[in-house]
């Protein structure tokens, strides 16, 4: 696991973030996972969506609960079918 130390103290979860020409770079030092963007800003969602990516946090099949609880009922949405459309096969 990465880490820095400031004034003594240790910081085990940072951010670094640079320019290199018209992209921001931005590298979750612990995860080592690295992004880049147009902007800063740009940079650093997208290095959240990624470390979530990463651990696991996006990417997943919501629960029933969770459908629930946005208004949605899931024996109302399913896909019909169990056999994958010709393009996917």
């Amino acid at each position: 696991m990465a880490s820095s130390t400031v004034d003594g103290d240790v910081h085990d979860e940072e951010i670094r973030l640079w320019r290199d020409g018209d992209w921001w770079v931005a590298t979750d030092v612990e995860t080592e996972v690295t992004t880049q963007g147009p902007s800063r800003e740009a940079a650093l969602e997208n290095l959240d969506e990624a470390v979530a990516l990463r651990e696991g946090d996006l990417g997943r099949d919501p629960s029933e609960e969770e459908l629930r609880e946005v208004g949605i009922d899931p024996s109302d949405n399913t896909t019909g079918d169990s056999d994958l459309p010709d393009v996917l096969e």
